[in-house]
Order: C-alpha cells, then structure tokens, then sequence
C-alpha cells in the first residue's frame, strides 16, 4: 500500500472509493540533520536580522564600539547562510555558517584586551560562539554524508 502520511485517517479522506487505503505510513524522508538545518537556517535568518538592525547594542555590549559596519556585513552574511541552510542546498549553507563561526570568533577575540570593561560579556560570546560552532560542525558534516553521493560507488536495485 502506499505510505503517504503520519495520520492515515486524514490521507484517506480525499480518496476516491476503489483507491487504495492507506495503512500506514513510512519513514520521513528529512532526518534528523536535515531538521538542524533547518533549525541554523532559522536561527540564522533571526541572528543576521538583529545584527543587521541593532549593529550599536551588539558592539557596546562587547566592548567594539565603531565596528557597527562590521557587524550588519556580518549580518548580510548570516541572512545569506540561513536561506542556504534552509534551501534545497542547505550543505552550503551549513559550510557558510561554519566559516562565518570562523569569522565571528576572529573578531570578537580581538576584544578579549585587558583594557575592555566588557571582557565578561566577550568570554560568555565566545562560549556560545563556541558551541554553535560546534553545533554547525557536526550537523554540517551530518548533512554532507547523508546527500552525497559516493563517488563511484555503484547503485544497488537488487532489493526492489
């Protein structure tokens, strides 16, 4: 039978009578580092639209006063990760957010100086930096492994 939905009574609904009925349904086709992925996409598009549009809070929470310029570049770049991240090619899109990580953590070590009375606010950035990066690792290299193809490694129909 056809496994077209999680609730079989509602997939049935719109079936005309003759047509097979649906007894249950299959397994999703998005796994688990698709839906990641979807979640960075997201968290992207939210991240990139606040440096975008409040670049000031950003930079006097930090210590980086004058860096606003920098900070709505990098805000463009995270808009552009995250419609990657949630596009058919979301593999570059996750590969954009682990470099831009790269980025964001280069710039903001530079307010680690001594002299940044916000040097508290900067080492609990770097944390989360941290962590997100590591979050964008993993479900980047997840997503890679499980759209690619593997090269000439032949397909398999014995099964069908």
């Amino acid at each position: 039978m056809t496994n077209i939905s999680l609730l079989p009574g509602l997939s049935n609904i719109a079936r005309s009578e003759g047509d097979p009925k649906v007894l249950r349904s299959g397994p999703s086709s998005r796994g688990i580092p698709d839906s990641i992925a979807k979640g960075l996409g997201w968290f992207s598009l939210g991240l990139g639209l606040t440096e975008l549009l409040a670049p000031r809070r950003i930079t006097s929470a930090l210590g980086m006063e004058g860096k606003e310029a920098l900070v709505r570049a990098y805000g463009a770049r995270e808009i552009g990760s995250g419609i990657l991240s949630l596009s058919i090619d979301k593999k570059l899109g996750l590969w954009s957010r682990v470099a831009g990580d790269g980025l964001d953590i280069a710039t903001v070590m530079t307010a680690l100086r001594p002299n940044n009375p916000k040097r508290d606010n900067v080492v609990i950035a770097l944390a989360l930096l941290l962590g997100i990066t590591a979050i964008d690792l993993i479900d980047a290299q997840a997503t890679t492994m499980r759209h690619s193809r593997g090269v000439g490694r032949r397909r398999s129909y014995r099964d069908r």
